[in-house]
């Protein structure tokens, strides 16, 4: 079956720009309080888009004591959650260990191995939307931006310069919040119109019969 294409970086930028929640729909629990109302929140859902960040190495050698932050999101709000603090390091453990939540993103292969080493804890029902689009066709990471440009229509903008901030900061800048947020949000919302997507695509079978035959010698 021959490979589809996915977006590029620039085809995407050309589409309308991801829809991201306002500010008031993303929490970044502190107090017990927030942190109570955060897990009845967390909980009580199916499916939680998903995504880590971690303080960057630029030194070999250097410790890695990441992931620092966790990011679950609905299609309507967001939770980050600081692994400094006692009570997110307890929620985060809780929530990845819950077999009845899926918690869906991409390129999550580096979150399965430094994750659980930070919980010391297992991480249960975890989805990694890469191998879907795999299935369908495309590379083996298409990453955030393509599939949001293939499936929402839309534009899936990330700051390098955030990327390599410090996650580790006590205080997460606006930049820093809003990137942390987008990168949860986005799988959750891609997953939810993914099955509808799915089915509008040609069927597997179709595209492999309709691939060219090499001609016999």
């Amino acid at each position: 079956m021959p490979r589809l294409i996915a977006p590029s970086k620039d085809e995407s930028a050309l589409l309308p720009p991801f829809a991201e929640l306002p500010s008031q729909a993303i929490h970044l629990p502190q107090t017990p309080a927030e942190f109570e109302a955060a897990y009845h929140a967390l909980m009580a859902e199916p499916v939680l888009g998903f995504d880590t960040e971690s303080k960057p190495i630029f030194n070999v050698g250097q410790h890695n004591s990441g992931p620092h932050l966790v990011q679950l999101a609905t299609t309507s709000q967001a939770w980050l959650l600081q692994l400094h603090h006692p009570m997110a390091l307890e929620l985060s453990r809780e929530l990845m260990a819950a077999r009845h939540i899926c918690k869906v993103g991409f390129g999550l292969d580096n979150d399965r191995h430094t994750l659980p080493q930070k919980l010391q804890a297992e991480l249960i029902t975890i989805e990694d939307l890469d191998r879907r689009f795999k299935q369908r066709g495309y590379g083996a990471s298409i990453g955030v931006r393509a599939a949001a440009a293939l499936v929402l229509g839309c534009s899936f903008h990330k700051s390098k310069r955030t990327t390599t901030s410090n996650w580790a900061a006590l205080q997460l800048s606006p930049a820093q919040i809003r990137y942390a947020c987008n990168d949860a949000h986005a799988p959750a919302v891609i997953y939810a119109a993914l099955s509808a997507w799915e089915a509008a695509q040609p069927p597997l079978a179709s595209r492999q019969n309709s691939a060219p035959r090499k001609k016999r010698l």
